[in-house]
């Protein structure tokens, strides 16, 4: 009997609000595992994606956010819109502001 692979190792879109597209976008900034997604949190996460050259929109942010957080997408993009939308903007490097 194999042993099933711990969280950290699982695939991304295992996590709540996350499938296949997310899960590219995220690859091709080099986060892997739920575990590199934790380690580094939704905001620079979203960041990441956007210096490998995608162009996510916030959407991808609130998912983030709810895969973190075990919450639906749209109950954080409703609740904590305002401080992700803060803390991307104190993040954000060299006038990089938020596609609405």
């Amino acid at each position: 009997m194999s042993a099933s692979p711990r969280l950290d190792e699982s695939p991304l879109r295992s996590l709540p609000n996350l499938g296949p597209a997310s899960e590219r976008m995220l690859h091709a900034a080099g986060i892997r595992t739920p575990g590199d997604l934790r380690a580094l949190g939704a905001v620079p996460a979203f960041l990441a994606v956007r210096r490998a050259g995608r162009k996510p929109s916030l959407n991808l942010l609130w998912a983030l956010e709810g895969a973190l957080s075990g919450r639906d997408w749209k109950a954080v993009a409703q609740h904590e819109r305002t401080a992700l939308l803060m803390q991307l903007d104190d993040s954000a490097a060299g006038g990089m502001r938020p596609e609405i």
